[in-house]
């Protein structure tokens, strides 16, 4: 008996959904292409919010900034929810490790007094702080338009709640609850810091979900981060035996490198769009820039004293050096 093995291909009659086929042709999309691409509410929007009747539910024209496709403003890391949380999972497995290292060691209590005051002092504040930015990057998502620029808003917004509870673990495993309460005291209290309080609190009442954008997630935490995560722990506490406040902070720092080409990404698309936006986007920069420099420079005064005018200097040079590649020449 003799039997004969053919291959027959079978063609689909679709290679992907129509409107993706419109958008880049008709053949197999990526994940998250599917998951990102022309899915934004736009029609059929039955009523316009009460609290705003000359807006759409959804509209893009609440902000300054205008884009022939807001579709264009994607996530070069491209992720949707399922390569969203599978990132994180791990960096969070990485988390708990170093936690548990720390604590299983004794660490925390080899720390001498003096930096794990100093480390409690800037570090459990920020908590709030983070807070903030979670509050903010949920309006964005939720007044921004085109779902590859809102999506990554609403992770970073629950990053910046992770963030936080990160800054409660570390503020509970080197001073109890009552540091809690202390750094809770220092942002409601301390003239250190106000400025930065009142630079959160004002951020909240901005309309425009660009300029929110500008605001937190490129002026705020393009200083704050480095200036914090960078000079203060890893430069200065790490060099004079306090390592492990690192470990406690790696998520912070790791985080920030890899958001940071995300927010790059954005204003360089946004800037490239037209003079109008580059235009606008700049004076966001001066105005916001020049805000989280001052409210930034009396916490970084905390640790460096006399040297934090040199210290923020330098950085708000690098951070404009940064603006300037992505197309916003300050």
């Amino acid at each position: 008996m003799q039997i004969d093995l053919r291959t027959v291909s079978i063609q689909p009659l679709r290679q992907t959904f129509d409107h993706l086929a419109r958008r880049f042709g008709d053949k197999p999309a990526s994940r998250y292409q599917e998951g990102s691409y022309d899915i934004q509410a736009s029609e059929n929007l039955h009523y316009r919010p009460t609290w705003a009747p000359e807006q759409e539910l959804y509209d893009p024209t609440i902000s300054r900034i205008v884009m022939r496709d807001w579709y264009a403003l994607k996530d070069p890391r491209q992720f949707f929810y399922s390569t969203y949380t599978l990132s994180r999972a791990r960096q969070q497995d990485t988390a708990e490790a170093n936690f548990d290292f720390v604590e299983s060691r004794g660490l925390a209590d080899m720390l001498p007094d003096e930096l794990r005051q100093l480390a409690l002092d800037v570090l459990v504040p920020l908590r709030h702080a983070a807070w903030g930015a979670n509050q903010n990057n949920t309006f964005i998502c939720g007044y921004g338009f085109g779902t590859t620029f809102t999506q990554p808003c609403m992770y970073h917004a629950m990053d910046n709640l992770g963030s936080a509870q990160y800054l409660s673990r570390l503020g509970l495993l080197l001073g109890g609850t009552e540091a809690l309460e202390a750094g809770k005291g220092a942002w409601l209290d301390a003239l250190a810091w106000q400025p930065l309080r009142r630079y959160v609190e004002d951020s909240m009442t901005v309309r425009d979900p660009f300029e929110l954008f500008m605001a937190q997630n490129a002026c705020l935490d393009g200083l704050l981060y480095p200036l914090v995560y960078e000079r203060i722990v890893d430069d200065y506490l790490s060099s004079r035996g306090a390592s492990a406040v690192a470990m406690l902070t790696q998520f912070m720092s790791d985080w920030f490198d890899e958001t940071r080409k995300w927010v790059d990404a954005v204003i360089k698309v946004a800037a490239a769009e037209s003079e109008h936006n580059r235009e606008q986007l700049r004076a966001w920069s001066v105005t916001w820039g020049d805000r989280a420099a001052s409210a930034l420079l009396p916490v970084v005064e905390l640790v460096f004293g006399s040297q934090a005018d040199e210290v923020v200097s330098e950085q708000v040079g690098a951070f404009k050096a940064r603006l300037e590649k992505n197309g916003i020449a300050l």
